[in-house]
């Protein structure tokens, strides 16, 4: 298999073992994704969240209104412009992210106990520092 075929094969597959372990969350997955850059990267206006998850700025604010409206996030005025609202992270929030990180790694980790043999579990876990290379290389690009 050539580079370009692994690369497909690779984008194929994790693709679908992440929208496959996203089945597991009890919340929308765009409530889900904000959720969890609000985490990664502290707090954001609408307009990032949605330039960082390559979504609508309508598809971002859908998400963000009903995570206000539960109070997993609250918003300020941004310092610097006015016009912007700045979202935070609550306490209910992180405690909601983490819950919902719970479920899918609980999830993941039974299937992996299920289907994987010992070596298989060795080799999964051999090939993690690549994948994090990749993605760090692939994220300062």
């Amino acid at each position: 298999m050539d580079e370009n075929q692994l690369a497909e094969e690779l984008r194929l597959t994790i693709g679908r073992l992440v929208r496959t372990v996203r089945t597991a969350d009890k919340m929308p997955p765009g409530e889900a994704a904000v959720l969890g850059y609000l985490d990664r990267s502290g707090p954001l206006t609408t307009a990032d969240i949605a330039q960082q998850r390559g979504v609508s700025h309508q598809s971002a604010a859908k998400a963000v209104k009903e995570l206000l409206a539960q109070g997993l996030v609250h918003a300020e005025a941004h310092p610097s412009d006015g016009r912007k609202l700045l979202l935070h992270l609550t306490p209910m929030g992180s405690g909601r992210l983490a819950e919902e990180r719970r479920r899918r790694a609980d999830w993941l980790g039974t299937a992996i106990n299920d289907v994987l043999s010992s070596n298989e579990r060795k080799t999964l876990e051999a090939a993690l520092p690549l994948l994090s290379r990749l993605t760090t290389h692939l994220n300062g690009k």
